[in-house]
């Protein structure tokens, strides 16, 4: 379910609200990086959570940040976890439930950091808006496990372990944003997850000899399901550390 086979070609054509995140993220990190004098300064001035600039009306401020981070790395690794945990997602929901979903629980991370976070607090990144979708994957793993086979719940259960102790762990986290991205994706599951099958509407196309494309075909042989399932929780045990490394470079 998170272990990527296709090509980047592939990729861009099939997860195309993914492949568009990440390129905003991109681009506007140069932007804002190398062209401060051309309006990268600006960007990042006025694109950046501020509660006290939010407090005085300017609520744009609750969505921006979800686009902008604090540098190189910490933008790829945002986008890397995007990546990898996006698609799954994106393929059962459509690409316009996909971005409502996505920006929800950004948003909401944001107004819960602006209502319970310091008043001159500043933050920026993706993090909200990727814990919401972990919090759309719990629910799946307590309430539709018919959506997510056996092995990659448990690769989201290791991730959300992990994810919420370091969390607490490192003081230079948004603990306001990780938690209520999280609570926001498993509270707005039920809405966003109505009417959704496991492989939503996009499937590969038949083969030329007529045969379809069996998405379970893995899990036909035990021995074949358990190396897969082996194989998610190392996959899994990676990508948390390396979401997570952003914070202590």
């Amino acid at each position: 379910m998170f272990i990527r086979t296709e090509s980047f070609g592939e990729f861009v054509r099939t997860y195309k609200v993914i492949t568009g995140l990440v390129a905003i993220h991109i681009i506007l990190h140069l932007w804002v990086s190398l062209f401060p004098a051309l309006g990268g300064q600006e960007i990042r001035l006025l694109g950046m959570g501020s509660n006290l600039h939010i407090a005085i009306g300017e609520y744009w401020r609750l969505i921006t940040p979800i686009f902008l981070h604090a540098g190189l790395m910490h933008m790829l690794f945002n986008s890397f976890s995007l990546v990898l945990f996006g698609p799954a997602l994106e393929q059962m929901l459509g690409p316009v439930r996909f971005i409502i979903a996505y920006l929800a629980t950004g948003i909401l991370a944001n107004v819960a950091t602006f209502f319970f976070g310091s008043p001159m607090m500043i933050h920026v990144g993706a993090s909200g808006a990727i814990f919401g979708l972990f919090g759309i994957y719990l629910y799946m793993v307590l309430m539709r496990k018919d959506l997510i086979d056996q092995g990659s719940s448990q690769v989201i259960t290791t991730i959300l372990i992990i994810a919420v102790i370091m969390t607490f762990v490192n003081p230079r986290v948004n603990i306001l944003a990780h938690l209520f991205g999280l609570i926001a994706g498993a509270g707005l599951g039920p809405l966003i997850l109505y009417g959704v099958s496991r492989y939503g509407r996009y499937r590969r196309p038949s083969s030329p000899d007529g045969l379809a494309f069996d998405p379970n075909r893995w899990q036909k042989k035990a021995r074949n399901k358990q190396r897969l399932k082996t194989v998610s929780l190392l996959v899994g045990a990676i990508l948390v550390i390396l979401f997570f490394a952003q914070y202590f470079m």
